[in-house]
């Protein structure tokens, strides 16, 4: 079984098991997070797509670790006018572990 879920602006496919990292989730490392934005379902019945959710579907995770994510270089320059900006970024991520998929 497999579902499909929206966080933090993104999608992700997922099945039980499997560890994923996502933007940040405001829980403490070992939480049971619930994620109800569940856009499809997929299993021995057929693949189940909602409009634009799947009524009653729910994806359970648990919280593994709070980590930062890789550094993102940003640089500008303007040739001949001794212009230069350097910024950088690290995204913080959540390490999650998908434990149950509950379709309605």
């Amino acid at each position: 079984m497999y579902a499909v879920i929206e966080t933090g602006g993104k999608q992700y496919r997922v099945t039980p098991g499997e560890l994923l990292q996502v933007e940040r989730l405001d829980r403490p490392v070992g939480a049971v997070v619930e994620f109800d934005r569940v856009l499809a379902v997929g299993g021995d019945q057929g693949l189940v797509v909602g409009v634009p959710h799947v009524d009653r579907a729910r994806v359970s995770a648990e919280g593994i670790a709070q980590t930062r994510g890789k550094k993102v270089i940003a640089f500008k320059k303007r040739r001949r006018k001794n212009s230069r900006r350097t910024r950088g970024h690290r995204q913080q991520l959540t390490t999650i572990k998908i434990t149950q998929i509950a379709a309605a």
